[in-house]
């Protein structure tokens, strides 16, 4: 039973990181709507969709009681946030052909948060955590000064992302319900964001039938590989989990170059070069350390 519970696990997990992996075709389609556009609708159909899980599988509870303490919602505002951030500068990097810097900033996601807990959680790190950490540091410094330009999608990306886990780990909600309390609290400003955009006659929304329908899909394509990671993180051990989150950025580089063509100059290489060897460093470091008998 448990082997195939963990086959189980497996297989919605990998469901859901290919499926976030293949976001970039998706987003693709929104060919002449801005992103923050989309952003707002993001928010209104995935709040309406969730809610409408969150009712069939009678999941009311745990956001009654959340929405019950409104001084306790400060750090999930911060995550509505972060992620509503993390969503629009991510469909810009689609929208704008730069899928490459967005699957660099996914890949470098591991590392921020193992930063991120070592700086603010004060948490213990083995040595080679902290060279993966400084590796990866030096391969964002290095695009830096050999391109001149700042990386900013990947950095936003990653330290969003990154955060978000951070003040994630403060809030006492699944999965399912955070997500559908985070995007509750930006719903007003998402609906106002919509009717000024309305009674400006630049909205997008009833521009053709097509537009309106990809619109509305956003909040299920939004959903569904969320339900697929829960289930797949009831299943399987984090270290799996944690493995199998490198199927979504790969998928990403490959779309990049496959089939956007987007140029890969030898910086760039050499950057995500030093990012999977920091990251082979790291999840080595990892295994390593839970396979490590107690003495």
């Amino acid at each position: 039973m448990a082997a195939q519970e963990a086959r189980k696990g497996v297989f919605y997990g990998t469901f859901a990181y290919t499926m976030w992996g293949c976001f970039p075709l998706y987003f693709a389609l929104f060919d002449g709507v801005p992103a923050w556009e989309v952003v707002i609708h993001r928010v209104i159909w995935s709040c309406l969709f969730l809610a409408f899980i969150v009712t069939f599988l009678k999941r009311w509870q745990p956001v009654r009681v959340a929405l019950a303490q409104p001084a306790k919602l400060g750090f999930v505002l911060g995550c509505a946030v972060l992620i509503a951030v993390n969503w629009g500068v991510y469909i810009y990097a689609v929208e704008t052909r730069q899928v490459l810097q967005a699957s660099l900033g996914y890949f470098l996601t591991p590392l921020v948060n193992v930063g991120l807990g070592m700086l603010v959680l004060k948490e213990s790190i083995s040595r080679l955590q902290i060279l993966a950490v400084v590796l990866a540091t030096l391969a964002i410094l290095y695009q830096l000064f050999l391109l001149g330009v700042v990386p900013w999608i990947t950095l936003v990306l990653a330290f969003s992302f990154g955060t978000y886990g951070l003040l994630r780990k403060q809030v006492a909600l699944d999965g399912l319900s955070g997500l559908f309390v985070e995007t509750l609290l930006l719903l007003p400003v998402a609906i106002m964001a919509l009717t000024v955009l309305s009674y400006s006659g630049i909205s997008h929304f009833s521009e053709n039938a097509s537009t309106t329908l990809l619109l509305i899909s956003s909040g299920v394509v939004t959903a569904i590989p969320l339900l697929a990671f829960a289930g797949a993180a009831r299943r399987l051990r984090l270290a799996t989990v944690g493995f199998l989150m490198y199927i979504n950025p790969t998928i990403q580089f490959l779309i990049a170059l496959t089939v956007f063509s987007e140029p890969l100059s030898v910086e760039k290489l050499t950057s995500f070069i030093m990012i999977w060897i920091a990251l082979a460093i790291y999840s080595w470091s990892a295994w390593a350390g839970r396979t490590r008998p107690l003495t």
